[in-house]
């Protein structure tokens, strides 16, 4: 192995280390990449389990439950996250309503009954994923789910190619989901095929879960403006479950950098001097399409290209030290050839 090797192996394994511990605290892969395998305790004895059972004195003790984030905490994750004005007071909003519903039920007071189903509109990239996972915790804190799981899905993991299998897929999903948020990405889908599609039996399916099981399931569908409420009034069943509506605006330039920023931080990189700034023109220079770069996605491909060029200028120096493999200098952002253009 030369040193060119050695160098990119070493940052390789660097990165590798950093994302893996980055996978079990963030919503989204960084790489998009495969968490690495872990055994789980029924892989590992699958093969004695097939011939005898397992003694009882040697059993494993069953894991125990993660304990439920107050909604102190949970409000505080809400603040981290950058920008969403408009979102987190919604969201703030929606705690007190529920927190109000719940103390006027310990009061043997009358109750409104609460329609938690969520419309979230907004372009790619702009976090209604992220929000949908912190709502599922927040309902689970607040006594309205048992779970607080999220189960994400679109049109391709509800509806089958073969009369009546539509139902059955859908509602091994919706099973999937009780106790916690379905959540339906590009929810258009399912209605802008025609009346002959079985995207509508998926709808149907949908809406007599959502009836059956008011008290521990809640359904979020999301996708683009316009669509989503072309979505809504295409059928008057979505229209009255569905009655709260949440825009998710595009990041702006300050937001994206500071997005930037938060990642280099996540993972133990500096920027050095002017580095920031070249981020800020390379995030510009790219973004004019919001639709198309993503948002705070695309600054994620950005962030992972930069640690790209990053590792090949590494792999040309012949001595290299932990300050090295932190720091992300300007021609990391943007090489010079592209600077100079």
């Amino acid at each position: 192995m030369d040193r060119k090797d050695e160098i990119i192996n070493l940052q390789l394994e660097l990165i590798k280390n950093l994302t893996e511990s980055n996978l079990r605290r963030v919503s989204s892969d960084f790489w998009g990449g495969e968490v690495p395998n872990i055994p789980k305790s029924e892989d590992v004895h699958k093969e004695e389990s097939l011939t005898e059972e397992k003694p009882a004195e040697t059993a494993e003790p069953a894991a125990e439950e993660e304990p439920v984030p107050t909604i102190d905490e949970l409000k505080a994750e809400l603040d981290g996250y950058i920008g969403l004005g408009a979102i987190k007071k919604e969201v703030n909003n929606l705690i007190n309503m529920v927190t109000v519903y719940n103390m006027r039920k310990e009061h043997d007071l009358p109750t409104v009954d609460l329609s938690l189903h969520m419309v979230f509109s907004g372009n790619p990239g702009t976090g209604k994923t992220m929000i949908a996972r912190l709502m599922s915790k927040i309902y689970r804190s607040l006594g309205i789910l048992s779970k607080g799981h999220l189960v994400e899905v679109d049109r391709s993991g509800l509806v089958a190619g073969y009369v009546g299998q539509t139902a059955i897929k859908t509602k091994k999903v919706i099973d999937e989901a009780l106790g916690g948020v379905l959540f339906i990405d590009e929810a258009y889908a399912l209605s802008d095929k025609g009346d002959n599609d079985f995207g509508h039996e998926a709808i149907d399916t949908l809406l007599k879960a959502m009836e059956d099981n008011r008290d521990d399931l809640v359904v979020v569908v999301a996708g683009y403006d316009g669509l989503m409420d072309d979505f809504i009034h295409s059928n008057p069943g979505l229209e009255s479950r569905f009655n709260r509506f949440l825009h998710f605006d595009d990041y702006s330039l300050d937001e994206m950098v500071d997005i930037f920023k938060m990642r280099c931080d996540g993972s133990k990189y500096v920027l050095a001097e002017g580095a920031e700034d070249a981020v800020r023109r390379l995030i510009e220079r790219e973004s004019g399409d919001k639709i198309g770069f993503g948002n705070a996605r695309g600054v994620r491909n950005l962030f992972e290209d930069v640690l790209v060029r990053q590792a090949n200028r590494l792999a040309l120096e012949s001595e290299i030290t932990a300050e090295k493999l932190m720091e992300i200098l300007p021609c990391d952002v943007i090489p010079a050839e592209e600077e100079a253009k």
